[in-house]
């Protein structure tokens, strides 16, 4: 049975935030929502869980997933971007934009 529970940017509760991370440490798939809808999210190391995600989604496994990152501080960790592009990021952000760049070997396959 899905479990459903809302959690506020403007008064995040600590008790559901750990709730949401123990359920993606266990390979669950959570929706999250965005500035236009909402997105299907999982750990970025559990390939079980991704495989679940696309399963939902109703894509195979040669279609890409998007890697969100809490800020642009943790964008260098997964991205290659130079000062030009960190600019230009960082200007249109926050915004509905989505950037493709060049991964890191922190992304696994």
């Amino acid at each position: 049975m899905p479990q459903i529970f809302e959690i506020h940017p403007d008064n995040p509760q600590p008790r559901l935030l750990q709730q949401a991370t123990s359920l993606l440490d266990k390979g669950e798939v959570l929706a999250v929502p965005t500035d236009s809808s909402y997105a299907l999210v999982c750990h970025l190391d559990d390939k079980a869980a991704a495989d679940k995600l696309r399963r939902i989604r109703g894509v195979d496994d040669k279609h890409h997933l998007t890697l969100l990152c809490r800020d642009l501080s943790e964008l260098s960790a997964y991205a290659k971007v130079d000062n030009q592009q960190y600019r230009l990021i960082k200007a249109a952000t926050p915004g509905a934009y989505t950037f493709i760049l060049e991964a890191t070997k922190e992304v696994p396959r």
